[in-house]
């Protein structure tokens, strides 16, 4: 694997756009959250606006420029389109295909029969843990969200019921799990064995998304008792097809991507040498753009023709399928251009320079100054590199499998209570059709069980190992 120091990353940092000092700046974090919360469910401004406008805030309370403030807006915004945008996109049009060729509906019509009424939230969330593996948080819910949403219509299950486990599992895969880039910075800080780490991570990882996905779901879809979206379903042309792609060819075309992904991480792993030609050629393949357009490429011919899809009717199907998320793209982006504000005011050091001096266990620290950051900037990478940056000497005269619990502390502490600082918050928002008091009763609940289990198992196996 690419070996990323949290020193490099913190001689790439650039100075604060802000000399405000500690207070202030908690002051002025506080005041942009509360105003993109009030714009948002008092005055029901449209979420783009209410963040545009909360970044302002946070700007001017912080003291920082306003040009300085604008630029780092734009910058996040840009970048997390950038990233996230496209995949999105090019999720939105597998979607779209798996719908109008009816190879979504084959899933949902297998997923129904094999797993029905209380084994339901059990089958989403192993299907979720399987194909967040390897990917990104984002990627996941592109892929899966789809399928969720039909399987909750079609079987008249709360989306809730259905949703939670999914998002549980990714989430966990996600913060605990190597491959993810999170973890693996982790493990090269603080020098953990990367096999000790997967097996401890893996071990933790099985009863906490347990509790967060169905066990939790019970009571989310009683607190939000929402039905799916019909506007983010993706829907059918209007013609009723004689024949569809079977289950087979459709499940290998949802899974491509996450055998792509995981097949460059098993190379990085096994081969760890950047110049290597095998090395390149599947960092290229496995990467999260080549997978899914690949994936959505590999769609045309064992999704479309297999339903009697000419090549006429691509273009108008992209189409389609695009239209829906223009403002979900907008809503994300502005979520990552609020936390680039707050990590360039200088929050994320702010938080470092408060918890230096904290005397506990370092188990403990770790977790919680991946709490305190993940609350500040809504970054759980952020969150993960800065705490590890930080813990790192506590790591010395460790044994392996304390050095792995180490980085298992981290992982847990940056997935707690995300909120409106955080892209992913409203990915889940927009996807799931929720508000924002919603999301905080669900999503941001659920990521708070994740990452208190987690801390909490990982203190107890420090215990015995």
């Amino acid at each position: 694997m690419t070996r990323l120091s949290v020193e490099m990353l913190a001689a790439d940092a650039p100075e604060p756009i802000t000399s405000a000092g500690h207070a202030q700046l908690g002051i002025a974090v506080l005041a942009g959250i509360a105003v993109i919360v009030l714009l948002i469910t008092k005055f029901k401004l449209h979420a783009f606006l209410s963040l545009t406008l909360g970044t302002l805030v946070l700007g001017a309370v912080a003291g920082a420029p306003l040009d300085k403030a604008i630029a780092s807006f734009t910058t996040g915004l840009g970048t997390t389109v950038a990233g996230v945008g496209v995949l999105i996109a090019l999720g939105a049009i597998l979607g779209k295909m798996l719908a109008d060729s009816g190879g979504a509906d084959q899933i949902v019509d297998t997923i129904l029969e094999k797993a029905g009424g209380r084994s339901m939230p059990w089958a989403m969330v192993l299907i979720a843990s399987v194909i967040g593996l390897p990917l990104f948080f984002e990627v996941g819910v592109v892929l899966l969200i789809p399928v969720v949403l039909m399987v909750a219509k079609r079987g008249n299950y709360s989306l809730m019921r259905i949703g939670i486990p999914a998002l549980a599992g990714l989430s966990v895969m996600h913060g605990l799990v190597p491959p993810h880039p999170g973890p693996l910075v982790a493990i090269d800080a603080v020098g953990a064995n990367l096999g000790v780490t997967l097996a401890l991570g893996v071990l933790v990882a099985i009863p906490t998304v347990i509790i967060a996905g169905p066990v939790f779901s019970r009571y989310a879809a009683r607190w939000v008792d929402v039905p799916a979206p019909d506007r983010m379903i993706p829907q059918r042309a209007s013609e009723e097809l004689e024949k569809r792609p079977g289950f087979g060819p459709t499940l290998a075309t949802i899974l491509l991507p996450v055998v792509l992904m995981l097949s460059k991480a098993l190379v990085d792993i096994v081969i760890d040498d950047p110049e290597n030609l095998t090395q390149r050629v599947f960092d290229v393949i496995g990467s999260p753009l080549i997978a899914l357009l690949a994936s959505v490429l590999v769609g045309i011919f064992t999704l479309l023709r297999p339903a009697g899809f000419g090549k006429e009717r691509l273009s108008p199907l992209v189409e389609r399928g695009l239209a829906p998320i223009a403002g979900i793209l907008l809503i994300v982006g502005a979520g990552g251009g609020f936390k680039q504000t707050l990590i360039d005011c200088g929050v994320g050091q702010m938080v470092l320079d408060i918890s230096k001096d904290w005397s506990i266990p370092a188990l403990l620290l770790a977790w919680l100054i991946a709490v305190a950051i993940r609350l500040a900037t809504g970054s759980a990478t952020v969150a993960t590199i800065s705490a590890a940056g930080l813990v790192a000497p506590l790591a010395e005269g460790m044994s392996t499998g304390e050095t792995a619990l180490l980085v298992l502390a981290i992982g847990a502490g940056s997935l707690f209570f995300s909120h409106v600082n955080d892209a992913g918050f409203w990915l889940v928002k927009e996807y799931f059709g929720l508000d924002v008091p919603q999301t905080l009763k669900t999503w941001s609940i659920m990521e708070t069980i994740i990452s208190v289990v987690a801390g909490g198992l990982v203190l107890l196996l420090s215990l015995v190992i």
